[in-house]
């Protein structure tokens, strides 16, 4: 491998001082402009490269935003990073992306890394598993904003983005309602995380103000993985009293749901209908199209990334911030129109 240059390899080329090269990369107004441009010249023919990292110990910045989310193969996650990187890039700041696979273990070392890098900020949308906080207390001490989006926690100093996931799930229910459903179930994520116990609260509201029947098939918990869906359709497919109605907490699952419920001859809108989350763009490659509720991501990582820049920056306290609430919308689609 070849030896990294220097600045004191290019003072040396050039017979000038290492201050007189580190100025001259930094564009200082005290060395001309002739100067500046011999040690440019000479940096970019021998292939120096800048260590920002270095360069910004003096001041205790690095220009990095650190994030962690579940998956990075999640269409709804790239929206969220792809807002935020747009923000973070327009004013010089980079991100460190990594992913804990739904995986409280491997959150608690991302952080930690993410930590030890020096990353001015973190933010973050929890594991399916995480339950032990503890990791984010090494950025809370060191007063490093930390900000939850969509899988959040309540901690303190700590302040959150999501959409109203209660009032999302009354909508999803209302509608399977009003299109004639009597017999509804939710199909949920882990509820040790308070967007999915929302969305049930929400549901279970809109059965409660029409007098439907909630009891305990109302809701099945899962991991939302398309591989393991073969009990819920068997818990369908075999029900006594004929299941009309599904919201689902995810459009992936509800699409995986529509297949296999037409494999084994339970037909969609006609049989039961189907309410998926997150508009992804597979509610409108399935066939019948589904119908969902927009979760704007790409808002949300733009939201996210302008909070925790503009409180780097000094415009705001994010600190004093609580929770962010976003907009959402029920796109009504062939799976619940007959």
């Amino acid at each position: 491998m070849p030896k990294k240059i220097t600045i004191y390899d290019l003072a040396k080329m050039l017979s000038v001082s290492p201050a007189t090269v580190s100025r001259s990369l930094n564009n200082h107004h005290s060395i001309s402009d002739a100067t500046k441009k011999r040690i440019l010249d000479k940096a970019n023919e021998v292939g120096y490269r800048t260590n920002k990292f270095a360069a910004n110990l003096s001041n205790q910045k690095s220009n990095t935003i650190g994030v962690i989310v579940p998956r990075l193969n999640s269409y709804f996650m790239s929206t969220v990073l792809a807002g935020i990187e747009e923000v973070a890039n327009e004013v010089g700041y980079n991100l460190i992306i990594s992913q804990s696979l739904e995986s409280e273990e491997k959150e608690k070392i991302n952080a930690k890394t993410l930590l030890d890098s020096g990353v001015d900020a973190l933010l973050v949308s929890l594991a399916h598993d995480s339950k032990d906080y503890q990791h984010f207390k090494n950025f809370t001490d060191r007063k490093i904003p930390l900000l939850f989006f969509d899988r959040v926690i309540d901690l303190p100093h700590c302040p959150t983005i999501l959409i109203d996931n209660s009032s999302a799930g009354y909508e999803a229910g209302k509608h399977l309602i009003e299109q004639g459903c009597t017999n509804i179930i939710h199909i949920s994520g882990n509820l040790k995380r308070t967007l999915y116990q929302d969305r049930f609260k929400g549901f279970k509201n809109a059965l409660l103000e029409h007098n439907l029947e909630i009891n305990e098939h109302t809701l099945i918990e899962t991991d939302l993985d398309p591989k393991n869906i073969h009990a819920v359709i068997d818990f369908i497919k075999n029900s006594p009293k004929k299941i009309d109605g599904i919201f689902v907490a995810s459009d992936n699952y509800a699409a995986n749901c529509i297949k296999e419920l037409k494999k084994v001859g339970i037909r969609v809108p006609e049989d039961i209908k189907v309410v998926g989350f997150n508009n992804d763009p597979v509610s409108e490659i399935i066939s019948p199209n589904l119908t969902t509720i927009s979760y704007p991501g790409h808002k949300m990582g733009v939201l996210a990334g302008e909070s925790i820049i503009a409180h780097l920056k000094g415009s705001i306290n994010l600190q004093s911030t609580n929770t962010i609430l976003l907009r959402h919308q029920l796109i009504t689609r062939e799976s619940t129109h007959n």
